[in-house]
């Protein structure tokens, strides 16, 4: 028996077809993609190499879409099988530094020796004025992610465990445990700037 007669049939598109369905179906949900894979990443190249790869991805296996099906919800899931695949390989790989170029750079002339202390000066005070999206990195991926798909991106219960391919339950809890630590680590900044439980 072939797995199209097992229940799940593929949509067979023409090349105008799938370009069209690609355009209107998929284009659209390209600015929500890349914020996301930046909410994952806290990169903007990295983020725009996901957005790009799961754009690859959607179209190479665009005849698995099934057309009147949610595409963002279709197009998320990509991405964040995407984004687990690479953590994965970069978290086997060790950290790469070129130390020539650190060296070469601190042995020339053009460095400034006040940049270094100024710089962590700097770095704190911005991080001041951002306890949320502080706040939002420093919890486990997993947690951040629903908070996002829900919270930031509007997806339904149901969507989101679609998206992530674990039970509703499972989608209702963790959601329920990232507001908590959210929670956690914002109160108190939230008595800082006056606001009581």
């Amino acid at each position: 028996m072939n797995k199209e007669n097992q229940g799940t049939q593929r949509q067979k598109y023409s090349e105008k077809e799938a370009a069209r369905v690609f355009d209107q179906e998929f284009m659209p949900h390209v600015n929500s993609m890349y914020n996301f894979a930046y909410r994952l990443t806290f990169d903007e190249d990295d983020a725009k190499d996901l957005v790009q790869d799961t754009y690859l991805k959607a179209f190479r296996f665009i005849n698995s879409f099934e057309q009147g099906t949610n595409a963002k919800a279709w197009l998320f899931r990509i991405l964040k099988n995407s984004f687990i695949n690479e953590f994965r390989k970069k978290s086997k790989q060790p950290a790469k530094v070129d130390y020539n170029e650190v060296e070469s750079y601190y042995n020339s002339d053009d460095v400034d020796e006040s940049i270094t202390t100024d710089l962590r000066v700097e770095t704190v005070q911005h991080m001041i004025g951002d306890e949320i999206t502080l706040a939002m990195n420093s919890i486990p991926v997993d947690f951040r992610t629903v908070i996002i798909l829900s919270d930031l991106e509007g997806f339904t219960y149901e969507e989101m465990s679609k998206i992530l391919d674990i039970p509703i339950g499972t989608v209702r809890s963790r959601l329920h445990r990232a507001r908590n630590m959210l929670k956690e680590k914002l109160s108190s900044y939230a008595k800082e700037m006056g606001y009581n439980k």
